[in-house]
């Protein structure tokens, strides 16, 4: 009497997520292009005027921006002349009596080392200028 064992068939197939994956996106889509999106209109706009203060017109031809570069030595130009720091001191505080928003843009050289970067822009903080702007130009390759 020989014994038989038999085994269970496991045909049973296996789930699939692709076509919940696919009923999961048109949902999203269909509620996206049907939704109502914020209305910016009911968000009330605060004037930016009234908290700025009043500022005069500038009439001495003087724009409201200073362009300051810094050399390869560390030395300050502006307008190609080289400025020390107490001339360049004397300069922004002169030119925030006249513009009390001027913007000061400081645009170092390549060369120029950060020592030289941190001493003008302690220079510019400490003479009042509160705008500073850092730029630098990249060079094609």
């Amino acid at each position: 009497m020989t014994m038989q064992l038999s085994r269970k068939d496991d045909s049973r197939q296996l789930i699939s997520l692709v076509p919940m994956i696919d009923v999961m996106l048109i949902l999203l889509v269909f509620f996206m292009v049907t939704s109502t999106y914020l209305n910016l209109d009911m968000i009330p706009v605060v004037d930016r005027a009234e908290d700025q203060p009043s500022t005069t017109i500038n009439t001495t031809g003087e724009s409201s921006t200073l362009l300051v570069r810094i050399g390869a030595d560390g030395a300050a130009y502006v307008r190609g002349t080289v400025l020390g720091t107490e001339s360049l001191a004397a300069l922004v505080q002169a030119r925030l009596t006249e513009n009390p928003l001027l913007s000061v843009i400081l645009l170092p050289s390549t060369r120029a080392t950060t020592q030289a970067l941190v001493s003008t822009m302690d220079t510019l903080t400490r003479a009042g200028a509160t705008r500073l702007r850092l730029m630098r130009l990249e060079g094609q390759p």
